[in-house]
């Protein structure tokens, strides 16, 4: 049987008399991408550290193709490329210029070095940015070029810290689908991101951690599927009435009414009894219904329901441990409850 890439093994981190990771133990098989979740504090940012041995684990350890990171250090770290949130990118250097120096601190000799920086851009779309300043790259032509100097000594194995961050939506795609690319040519990629539909869309597995401890590991439609109970139905009417969020929070079944925009989305575990009366309740009122669907838990809902809390940017650790609303509109103020 295969080893896995990644294999934490009871890995614990003490800041003190605070554990931020508290003895975790799981495995990511090769050619997984693997999702790593969890609120603001929950001990993300300090596993990540640990795995990729910039952080000592206070008592434990993980494997990275079976080597370990407390004994084998070296032979760990040319398993894997690692793109922190914040670029590392040199914006005074041109994208050649970084790359052949990342490429000089893995040791790949100067003529590889060469051959795999135009390999890289060609492949991911920014070779005619090649010899420009990085200071004249977008955001997202910087991430791509981040990833690129994290992939220059050919690692199997890519951590990948909140990709998309302070992209706008095309640069989230694009570097999706680049992520895709490198998972499809056999690269098992761990994935942190405060973007739960990021994770839904692109992960094989799941995990998340909470208050140090793993809370669960699991497929998103597997972990979906743990908590059928948060159903929901979700309707948009024009005009919306006043009050239509209270008045329809009120229905029979109906847990919590919360709106998104200009729908109200209402959480029940039985759909089908609240769909009559939401009809029901528009023809009362004299409102058209511009749509009216059911959806089942979503991986939010998941991580909502077992950590309690959403998933803030906020860094997780203590200092130590560092190195317009148009007609129909049914919006109100305040946030989810559920």
């Amino acid at each position: 049987m295969a080893i896995p890439a990644i294999e934490a093994k009871e890995l614990t981190r003490d800041y003190g008399a605070m554990r931020a990771v508290d003895h975790i133990s799981f495995a990511v098989q090769a050619g997984e991408v693997f999702g790593f979740l969890g609120p603001n504090g929950a001990g993300k940012t300090t596993t990540l550290r640990m795995l990729t041995t910039l952080l000592e684990p206070t008592s434990g350890t993980a494997l990275l193709n079976g080597f370990d990171i407390t004994r084998q250090g070296y032979g760990a770290r040319r398993q894997f490329g690692v793109v922190p949130e914040e670029s590392n990118v040199y914006r005074e250097l041109t994208g050649r210029q970084n790359l052949l120096f990342s490429g000089q601190l893995y040791r790949v000799p100067k003529a590889e070095r060469e051959r795999r920086a135009v390999e890289l851009v060609t492949k991911f779309g920014i070779d005619n940015k090649l010899d420009a300043l990085a200071d004249t790259y977008s955001r997202g032509m910087r991430r791509k070029l981040t990833i690129c100097m994290a992939l220059m000594h050919r690692p199997s194995i890519l951590f990948l810290d909140e990709p998309t961050a302070g992209l706008d939506v095309r640069g989230q795609r694009s570097i999706i689908e680049f992520i895709r690319l490198l998972n499809a040519e056999g690269m098992t990629i761990f994935l942190t991101t405060h973007q739960i539909e990021e994770a839904n869309q692109l992960c094989n597995r799941v995990a998340i951690i909470n208050g140090g401890k793993i809370a669960a590991i699991d497929t998103p439609e597997r972990l979906k599927q743990t908590i059928q109970d948060v159903q929901s139905v979700e309707v948009a009417l024009d005009p919306c009435p006043t009050g239509a969020q209270d008045a329809l929070g009120r229905l029979p079944t109906v847990t919590t009414a919360v709106t998104h925009g200009d729908k109200i989305r209402l959480y029940t575990p039985d759909p089908s009894q609240v769909l009559p009366a939401v009809m029901e309740y528009a023809v009362e009122r004299g409102a058209r219904i511009v749509s009216l669907n059911t959806l089942g838990p979503s991986l939010e809902d998941v991580f909502l329901k077992i950590t309690g809390q959403s998933i803030a940017k906020e860094t997780e650790e203590p200092l130590e441990g560092r190195q317009g609303r148009g007609r129909g509109s049914c919006a109100v103020s305040g946030g989810d409850s559920h």
